[in-house]
């Protein structure tokens, strides 16, 4: 005879099981996507400090952070939010009264080429990259994150090779 106590526990195991199981429906966070934040916000007055301080704090994603298939939007975001950080680094080593137009130009020409990527690939783009111009921008600076460019708690960047590409336009500040 099978106790009422056996028959619930294993009720109760079956609906865990199928709560957890993949039957089709894609998860906002589901434990087997790699948790890459994403998108960076627009480098501010009230952020900048942390971006340049701070961002041997934040995250970066080598190729070894991923499986080896199945993700390559969130490694397209994690290569996105390298080269940015590069060009960061580079923006503030630079004359301090231009390093915020310069980090936002970091911003823009990053995303740019994110949006760039996405549209070279046969899934749907990211929905930011749909945008132009200022609705692009916009888009991209909207349900952010990590606002503040907070640093992740006892994370410490490796290190990373700069990232070629980023023009700083002195004349657009």
């Amino acid at each position: 005879m099978i106790s009422i106590v056996g028959l619930s526990g294993f009720w109760i195991l079956a609906l865990l099981s199928l709560h957890g199981a993949d039957v089709g429906e894609t998860k906002e966070s589901s434990l087997n996507e790699p948790d890459v934040p994403f998108p960076p916000a627009y480098p501010t007055v009230n952020n900048l400090a942390a971006v340049c301080l701070l961002g041997q704090g934040r995250p970066r994603y080598l190729s070894s952070f991923f499986p080896n298939s199945g993700v390559s939007h969130f490694r397209r975001r994690g290569n996105s939010i390298n080269r940015m950080e590069s060009w960061f680094s580079l923006c503030c080593r630079g004359q301090e009264d231009q390093i915020l137009c310069c980090t936002q130009q970091a911003w823009k020409q990053a995303l740019s080429q994110f949006c760039t990527e996405e549209s070279s690939t046969m899934t749907v783009a990211y929905v930011c990259c749909a945008d132009t111009g200022e609705a692009r921008w916009t888009c991209f600076n909207s349900e952010l994150p990590n606002p503040n460019y907070d640093p992740t708690p006892g994370y410490t960047a490796p290190p990373v090779p700069e990232e070629a590409g980023f023009t700083f336009d002195a004349n657009a500040c």
